[in-house]
């Protein structure tokens, strides 16, 4: 005959109340601000129930400088390397950015060949900044080998980059009207060799990760955004086409002359770590494609508006030589150049995203107010939501498919 146990109702109480504490208990763990995972001086508060994350609150401002607050005591183009420091791994890119706006401005029109000039910049610094996010996200996961030949690649780059503008890093190359310099004599067919033999050597690289076991297991499935949460939370850039939003500024609000090229945009599947991988190893090939079409159909003519010539100082000899243009640099410098009244808004495609400026101006030779819209900062905003219910190890794949820089995030 089966035998019944029958439990004491206090102790069944008991047991349920221990049980229910045990399951309550969790740990608080920060991870940041020093951590090679958070990319940067980004701080992580999160709450774990054993393994699993409950509650994640990024906590920003470790690298806050205020530029905003900077341009308002700056001429506009003293301004520029500022900019260079928001994504420091794209200096090109935010210049190009800024001084778009501020021509809207100043109604500004540049030549055909400085559009040029700024659109293989730009896609140049696409692929240098997709390089080392792709590197960086490997260590994150566990390949090294991607790292190794990613930095390989971007060491050429920054090469191109050193011969265009005098500097490997923050690069200050663009003005308002136009660019610091023409470009050095046979520079876009060093550039066209360095897109024929990256596209084999980027083949290699994905083909390290894209059906790599290890790599998959952390990254498909893992940091589900949906296309209304991207839409929601204001993502821009690879992360909002990795949900399969297709919007890229280039095809849809084009400037700088992009509706003149001819070039795919990538947008992922299901939102995961994997699609947003997958859609920057394929903007890389869009982007050399986008920089072969620019040198094949190089325009020849000036590298900077005619009437940028009130805006960015004489050229230096002209200086040393001429009392007009010595009268004209020295206004320029100490009252900066003078603008219109009014307010203008600019957003360009930049590698991390939609990266806009905002200026407003009461005339006179400095902006009244500048507010920058750092995609860094929009896309750390879905964090609270993308982390919870995921394994710790997971917030790193989560952190590394974002790609972001906390210098404009921070600014």
């Amino acid at each position: 005959m089966a035998t019944e146990f029958a439990f004491p109702e206090a102790g069944a109480k008991a047991a349920s109340a221990a049980e229910q504490e045990f399951q309550t208990e969790k740990m608080s763990l920060s991870m940041g601000p020093s951590h090679p995972s958070t990319h940067g001086v980004l701080r992580l508060q999160m709450d774990l129930d054993g393994e699993v994350v409950t509650k994640c609150e990024p906590v920003i401002g470790y690298l806050h400088r205020g530029d905003e607050k900077i341009a308002e005591n700056m001429t506009y183009n003293q301004f520029v390397p500022y900019t260079d420091r928001l994504d420091y791994l794209a200096p090109l890119a935010n210049n190009v950015a800024y001084a778009i706006a501020v021509e809207k401005l100043a109604k500004l029109e540049v030549p055909e060949r400085c559009q040029a000039i700024r659109v293989i910049s730009c896609e140049l610094a696409r692929i240098s900044s997709h390089l080392l996010g792709l590197g960086a996200y490997g260590i994150d996961v566990g390949a090294w080998s991607v790292f190794l030949y990613s930095f390989t690649e971007r060491e050429k780059l920054y090469k191109l980059f050193e011969e265009l503008t005098g500097a490997r890093f923050t690069t200050s190359y663009t003005r308002i009207g136009g660019v610091a310099r023409d470009v050095p004599e046979g520079w876009t067919d060093r550039v066209n060799a360095f897109c024929d033999q990256f596209l084999p050597i980027l083949d290699e690289i994905l083909a390290l990760l894209t059906r790599n076991k290890i790599f998959m297991d952390r990254t498909v499935g893992v940091g589900v955004i949906s296309k209304a949460d991207a839409i929601g939370y204001g993502l821009t850039g690879p992360n909002l086409r990795g949900s399969g939003v297709p919007l890229d500024l280039r095809k849809d609000k084009p400037y700088s002359g992009y509706q003149n090229y001819e070039f795919d945009v990538p947008v992922g599947a299901t939102g995961d770590c994997y699609d947003r991988y997958l859609v920057r190893g394929e903007e890389m090939k869009q982007s050399v494609r986008i920089v072969k079409q620019a040198i094949a159909k190089f325009p020849k003519g000036p590298w900077y508006a005619t009437e940028a010539k009130r805006i960015f100082g004489p050229p230096k000899d002209k200086v040393l030589s001429s009392m007009e243009e010595l009268i004209q640099n020295f206004m320029l410098v100490t009252e900066g150049p003078q603008m219109p009244a009014g307010e203008v808004y600019f957003e360009a495609e930049n590698p991390k995203g939609a990266l806009g400026f905002f200026v407003v101006s009461r005339g006179g030779g400095v902006p009244y107010r500048l507010k920058i819209r750092a995609p860094s900062f929009c896309n750390l905003s879905i964090l609270p939501k993308l982390c919870v219910n995921t394994m710790v190890s997971d917030v790193v794949s989560i952190l590394g498919s974002l790609d972001f820089v906390m210098g404009e995030c921070d600014r």
